[in-house]
């Protein structure tokens, strides 16, 4: 059985961060706590690792990974090219639920799987994942949970799905909200000026939130078709 560090006892947060820090190192996977949902996590860069976090959660490559970063800095670092509403955005919403979609610095040498050329990058609002962040750098980390199934909203959720495959529990205590992120698209500001900001998943930031900030840069609201008589079901 991997190991369990409760990471609200003092005497066990160091050792569980440090054996988090070395699991990470020996490109293992670890669950951690987020501010939306449980996570599974390996180091972005290691191609090994994001293929071993996959494959425990029964996906392949065309499911590429979000990464999580400590800040805009990492973003930068990242990315092609941040433009100017992408800023607004990680201004109004970062540490938060908001994950973006940019093209990726083409000088990386990661392997994420099937991206397309793009990443998919947030800052979670978690004082764990961020100093695991601030300490480890950029972690692939995907929902804690089997494909198909509900992400884990605490540690024994995630140990009841993917098991011995995860070197190293990290134990938060229950999340509070269980919202996943939202996923916006922002990868048409840099491909193409004035191309509208799509929502690929609607999550923890409302639409009419974003729109606040981005204005008509937003795609349109979906339109309810009241005519639809399976709506309902």
């Amino acid at each position: 059985m991997s190991p369990v560090f409760d990471c609200r006892d003092p005497e066990q947060v160091l050792t569980g961060m440090r054996r988090a820090r070395q699991a990470l190192g020996r490109g293992e996977l670890i669950v951690l706590p987020t501010d939306t949902v449980y996570g599974v996590g390996a180091d972005a860069f290691d191609g090994s690792a994001v293929a071993a976090l996959l494959a425990a959660k029964g996906r392949g490559r065309q499911s590429p990974p979000p990464v999580l970063v400590a800040g805009l800095s990492t973003l930068r670092a990242l990315v092609a090219e941040v433009p100017e509403p992408v800023e607004r955005l990680v201004e109004a919403f970062w540490p938060g639920g908001l994950t973006i979609v940019l093209p990726s610095q083409p000088s990386l040498a990661w392997d994420l799987g099937d991206t397309g050329g793009t990443v998919a990058v947030r800052m979670p609002a978690d004082r764990i994942a961020l100093e695991l962040l601030e300490e480890c750098g950029p972690l692939a980390v995907s929902s804690a949970n089997l494909t198909g199934r509900p992400a884990a909203l605490s540690v024994d959720e995630a140990i009841g799905m993917l098991g011995d495959s995860v070197a190293v529990y990290l134990d938060g205590g229950m999340v509070a909200t269980g919202v996943a992120s939202t996923i916006v698209d922002a990868t048409g500001l840099v491909a193409a000026a004035g191309r509208a900001v799509r929502v690929l998943r609607d999550g923890a930031i409302e639409r009419a939130q974003l729109r606040e900030v981005l204005g008509d840069l937003l795609e349109p609201d979906p339109v309810d078709d009241d005519c639809d008589e399976t709506a309902g079901a």
